[in-house]
C-alpha cells in the first residue's frame, strides 16, 4: 500500500493526514488547535514555535494511530504541505529561534504603511504593481508585514546585519525546521507582493520599492519536487516533496487542473479560485491574480483568478451567537426548509465590509424588507442566500475577466457550509451552475498530499485524474428570468449597505 501524507497548517489548527494513494481515502489523522494572539486592536499574531511544535506532535500522534491499525510509518512515501498564506515569520539562522511572533494574514497593523506606499507610487494607486504581481498594495500581503518587522523589531535589523536573518511564510518556516531546506513554492511566493508573476522570480523593483533586502528571501521552487528529507522523528528520511498555499491545495484536491475549472471554499469567509491556464490574466473586476500550481521544475506554471468574500460561515455563527436564532449550525437546514421563501427579506451580512467585487471597507450589515410577518426563518434563509449571491457575483467577475469566453459551468465546493443540502440547492439556483460536492472532506490536505506524491514520483497526474472526486451534484431548478430578478434585488440591497461606516 502506498500512503501519501500532508501537513495542513491553518489559522485555527495544525493537522497531519495520511491518505491511500490510489483512492484518496483518509486512513488516519491528528489535529491540534493553535492559538491566535491579539496584542492590540487589528493585530493578529501566532507563536511560530507553537506552529512547529503542534505540527511535530500531529505527525507523532498520527504515526501512533497508524501503528494501532497495523500499518508502519515506512508505508508513507511522501509528505506535502498546505499552509495558511501570507502569514509572515522571521527567525535567526544560528539559533533557529523566531525573532518575533508570526504576523497573521488577517492582521491590519500595516494599513498606514500601505497608505504610505501607495502615496509613493507614480500612479498614486494601490494597483501600481498589479500588472507585475497580480495584487494590490494591501496589508493582506507579506511585503508590508516584513517591512513593519524591519522598522519595529530591533532584533530583526541586528540579525540581518550579522548575516543570519531568515524570512518566510509558514511553509518556508516548517520546511526549514523539518528538513533544513530554505525554500518556498511558487503559489506561496505569489502572495508576498514581491514576486514577478511573469518571470517567476523575486522582483528587484519591488524589493527596492519596499526597501527589503532580496538576499534574505527563500529560494522559489515548484509545488511538486523534493525540497529535502525529514531530519529526525518517525518520518526521518521521508521526502518533503510538495507545497501549496491552502486555497491552491483545495483547488488541486478538487482536480481543477484545466482552464475554467473553479472551486469555492466556504470557511469563515469564502475563497473562489478559477484556473486560468498558463497565462496570467490581470483582473479588471476586483479579483486577484495568483499562481495556482506548478507540478515540477520543468512544468509550466498554472495561474488562477481568486475572489475573496467576507461572507461565509461567519454569518451562520452570527445567527447562532449574536441573534440566538439557532443553537447549532446543523439546525439551519430544517429551519430554512420550513418556509417557502424569505417573504421579501434580504440580508447583507457585511460585518467587516465587502470584498470581491466591491472592496468597500465601509459597508455594514443590513437587513431589508422586514414586515409584520417576518420571522427568524426568513432571516436565516436570507443569510444562506446572501452567501450564494456573493458567489454569483464572483463568478460574474471571473467570466468578465476571461476574455476567451470560457464559462464556469460547474462550481466545485467544500467547507463546513456544504453539509447543508438546502444551501447547495440555493447555490445552484442563484448561480445557474451545477454545484459539485467532493467525496473527500479534507480537500486541501488531499491536494497537498497529491503534490507531495507527484514531487516524489509516487503518483502521476493521470493516476490522480482517473480518480472520481465528486460525491453529489446539484443542478439549477430556476430559470434565468427568476435569477436575473433576484440578483438585481440583491445588488440593490448591497448598494444600501455600502458606505455606511464613517
Amino acid at each position: 500500500m502506498v500512503l501519501l501524507s500532508a501537513i495542513d497548517q491553518g489559522t485555527s489548527s495544525s493537522r497531519f493526514l495520511v491518505f491511500e494513494a490510489d483512492t484518496g481515502e483518509l486512513v488516519t489523522s491528528h489535529q491540534i488547535e493553535v492559538r491566535q494572539l491579539f496584542p492590540a486592536a487589528g493585530w493578529v499574531e501566532m507563536d511560530p514555535m507553537e506552529i512547529y511544535d503542534t505540527v511535530v506532535t500531529c505527525i507523532n500522534k498520527t504515526i501512533e494511530k497508524l501503528e494501532n491499525l497495523g500499518i508502519t510509518a515506512d508505508e508513507i512515501k511522501s509528505v506535502g504541505v498546505a499552509n495558511q498564506r501570507e502569514t509572515s515569520i522571521v527567525w535567526d539562522r544560528t539559533t533557529g529561534k523566531p525573532l518575533y511572533n508570526a504576523i497573521v494574514w488577517l492582521d491590519t497593523r500595516t494599513s498606514s504603511l500601505a497608505d504610505e506606499a501607495i502615496s509613493r507610487t507614480n500612479s498614486k494607486s494601490k494597483d501600481e504593481f498589479r500588472e507585475k504581481t497580480g495584487l494590490p498594495i494591501h496589508p493582506y500581503f507579506s511585503a508590508l508585514k516584513l517591512k513593519w518587522l524591519f522598522e519595529n523589531v530591533p532584533e530583526v535589523r541586528k540579525s540581518y546585519e550579522a548575516g543570519n536573518l531568515m524570512f518566510g511564510t509558514v511553509d518556508t518556516w516548517l520546511i526549514w525546521k523539518l528538513t533544513g531546506a530554505y525554500v518556498t513554492d511558487v503559489s506561496n511566493a505569489s502572495r508576498t507582493l514581491l514576486l514577478d508573476l511573469h518571470k517567476r522570480k523575486w522582483s528587484t523593483q519591488l524589493c527596492e520599492f519596499f526597501n527589503l533586502p532580496m538576499e534574505i528571501l527563500p529560494e522559489i521552487k515548484s509545488s511538486a519536487e523534493v525540497y529535502g528529507h525529514f531530519n529526525s522523528g518517525p518520518l526521518e528520511g521521508v521526502p518533503l516533496s510538495g507545497c501549496l498555499g491552502d486555497q491552491q491545495a483545495a483547488m488541486v484536491g478538487h482536480q481543477c487542473l484545466n482552464a475554467g475549472q473553479t472551486k469555492n471554499t466556504y470557511g469563515t469567509g469564502t475563497f473562489m479560485l478559477c484556473n486560468i491556464g498558463t497565462r496570467p490574466i490581470i483582473s479588471k473586476n476586483g479579483l486577484l491574480t495568483t499562481v495556482g500550481f506548478q507540478f515540477g521544475a520543468d512544468s509550466p506554471v498554472v495561474y488562477a483568478l481568486e475572489g475573496s468574500g467576507s461572507i461565509g460561515g461567519n454569518v451562520v455563527r452570527f445567527l447562532r451567537d449574536n441573534f440566538k436564532f439557532i443553537s447549532d449550525a446543523k439546525e439551519m437546514e430544517e429551519l430554512c426548509r420550513s418556509v417557502k421563501d424569505t417573504s421579501g427579506v434580504y440580508f447583507v451580512p457585511s460585518f467587516t465590509g465587502l470584498y470581491t467585487p466591491y472592496w468597500d471597507s465601509t459597508a455594514r450589515g443590513t437587513i431589508l424588507g422586514l414586515t409584520q410577518v417576518s420571522q427568524r426563518e426568513h432571516i436565516c434563509l436570507a443569510a444562506l442566500r446572501a452567501v450564494a449571491f456573493q458567489s454569483a457575483e464572483m463568478i460574474a467577475a471571473v467570466e468578465q475577466d476571461l476574455e476567451n469566453d470560457t464559462k464556469v459551468t460547474t462550481l466545485k465546493v467544500d467547507g463546513g457550509m456544504i453539509a447543508n443540502k438546502l444551501f447547495n440547492e440555493i447555490q445552484a439556483d442563484i448561480m445557474g451552475r451545477d454545484i459539485a460536492t467532493p467525496k473527500i472532506s479534507e480537500i486541501s490536505g488531499w491536494g497537498a498530499a497529491v503534490a507531495g506524491g507527484i514531487g516524489a514520483q509516487q503518483i502521476s497526474l493521470d493516476e490522480f485524474l482517473s480518480q472520481s472526486s465528486e460525491a453529489s451534484r446539484y443542478t439549477p431548478q430556476k430559470d434565468e428570468k427568476w435569477r436575473g430578478a433576484e440578483l438585481a434585488r440583491w445588488k440593490e440591497a448591497v448598494k444600501r449597505s455600502c458606505g455606511w461606516a464613517q
